[in-house]
């Protein structure tokens, strides 16, 4: 029975908005549990430089956080990578080496396919112990370097 009129079985359909919460729910979670991963390989205690014309990072690519932090009790800095401390560069070159083939293979064909590594290094810290971090970049493999700064204090 073909019938017309506005039965139940109209063909319309209802706008639910139960299911459509249900998403947003499960994409708020994945995307705080990525923000939280990359915050972590953060060095909290690492005081950056001030550089008032600093440009925005491009957040499209692939990137390698390694924390240089200066000791001021033992004269020394302290290389952190992938939450692990190093106290020298030479350490954790294997480790960073992993990370850039890793890198690689999660970059997808509408990004760039060089990952970048991004150097946060103490303010205190000697310039020499930044070209140590840079010394290992290029020893990885990777040539793209930025440094991580402050605009203000």
């Amino acid at each position: 029975m073909a019938g017309g009129g506005g039965s139940i079985e109209s063909g319309e359909p209802d706008f639910q908005i139960a299911p459509m919460i249900d998403v947003l729910l499960v994409m708020l979670i994945f995307f705080m549990t990525i923000t939280s991963a990359q915050v972590l390989r953060i060095d909290k205690n690492i005081k950056l430089p001030v550089a008032q014309n600093a440009a925005r990072k491009d957040s499209s690519r692939a990137e390698v956080i390694i924390n240089v932090r200066w000791d001021a009790d033992l004269q020394k800095a302290v290389f952190t990578f992938d939450d692990k401390t190093y106290d020298t560069t030479a350490e954790f070159l294997p480790a960073l080496q992993l990370a850039k083939e890793a890198a690689e293979k999660q970059i997808s064909s509408t990004q760039n396919p060089n990952p970048r590594v991004v150097i946060r290094v103490d303010k205190e810290a000697p310039a020499l112990y930044a070209s140590q971090a840079m010394n290992a970049a290029a020893e990885a493999g990777i040539a793209d370097i930025s440094f991580s700064t402050v605009n203000r204090e």
